[in-house]
């Protein structure tokens, strides 16, 4: 049983059924006016060094492991990740430098975690995103791709379910837009919106889960 849990902005915690936590892009809470994660990571994945994506001591245990701008293939505690480079703009990283898009492979399942990405995914990387069971991006422009190149890339990579994240919501002080913008985009997959932040991921398929705000 896999339990996937939003933590607010891009922080996303992936916990198995035998408690071990992954937790991707930490941020501390109080510099973007949200709450700070309120979970502890046995293995720590940030896909690029900016404030709001590397508070990696806001969620790290004594013995956490952490994985940093990674690319290439891991296995770390019976956990398989991926890391594969793109960019944090569409000019090939020049105006804010890469970003590093993750596939988590654990219990049977693939996540994937495309950080702050600035273009749609296109040749290897669409490849390894193709079927994910959850395809876990960016819809909030200005500083990624927005709703519009989203939903691109969900059309591309045809994920079993997506889960928008990097979006304007109440008390957020980065200048970005809220999720309805690529919700209205959606076609082919039922748009559930949660009352709380987490949910089990084998409960869902063909939908596109948008978790409550912690």
């Amino acid at each position: 049983m896999v339990t996937i849990t939003w933590h607010g902005h891009a922080c996303v915690s992936i916990t198995l059924s035998n408690g071990y936590t992954i937790v991707i892009d930490p941020h501390d809470g109080g510099s973007l006016g949200l709450k700070p994660p309120s979970v502890k990571g046995d293995l720590i994945l940030v896909t690029h060094t900016h404030f709001d994506h590397n508070a990696v001591e806001v969620v790290r245990k004594d013995k956490s492991r952490v994985l940093m701008e990674f690319a290439g293939e891991s296995r770390l505690d019976n956990v398989v990740v991926k890391g594969f480079v793109t960019y944090h703009d569409k000019a090939q990283g020049r105006r804010r430098g890469k970003n590093y898009v993750y596939v988590v492979q654990a219990e049977g399942v693939r996540v994937a975690h495309l950080g702050d990405i600035g273009h749609v995914p296109s040749g290897d990387v669409l490849t390894e995103l193709t079927g994910v069971d959850l395809l876990i991006l960016p819809v909030g422009g200005t500083f990624t791709i927005d709703a519009r190149e989203a939903w691109e890339t969900v059309e591309k990579a045809k994920p079993v379910n997506a889960m928008p994240i990097h979006y304007w919501v109440r008390g957020l002080n980065l200048p970005i837009a809220p999720v309805d913008d690529f919700l209205k985009l959606v076609k082919g997959y039922e748009v559930v919106k949660l009352p709380t932040n987490t949910f089990k991921l084998e409960d869902y398929k063909g939908k596109v889960v948008v978790p409550s705000p912690p």
